[in-house]
């Protein structure tokens, strides 16, 4: 899940530098290092470094890692759209504000800072 979220940082935000993610994350720089590791073993993000300054390093999505992104995105939409269809309509704005507080609460991007094409 940690190597997810680091995924869907990079998805929302865009290439970020190693310590973007680990405060993004919450993790220390050394842990942020070893999952990135991996996910560039994997093949879901790749790390370019600056021409000038090689101490400056971008982590990117890969496509198969923005694949992956949106494969799971749609996947959870679908699943939330069928829960969202078990509820009353007049019960929506309880559960937008409930939502709105729990996103609040986990340090998520608010509505107006989403990359483009995501819709409510």
């Amino acid at each position: 899940m940690p190597q997810y979220r680091l995924l869907v940082v990079l998805a929302t935000r865009g290439p970020q530098p190693l310590t973007s993610i680990a405060a993004a994350l919450s993790v220390s720089p050394p842990t942020a290092s070893r999952m990135c590791d991996r996910l560039v073993r994997k093949r879901l993000i790749s790390r370019r470094v600056h021409a000038r300054d090689r101490r400056q390093v971008q982590l990117r999505l890969t496509p198969l890692g923005s694949d992956l992104v949106d494969t799971v995105t749609a996947h959870r939409r679908r699943e939330m759209a069928i829960l969202l269809e078990r509820l009353p309509s007049e019960r929506y704005p309880a559960l937008i504000e409930a939502f709105l507080l729990f996103a609040e609460a986990a340090g998520e991007l608010a509505q107006t800072d989403w990359a483009a094409g995501w819709e409510l």
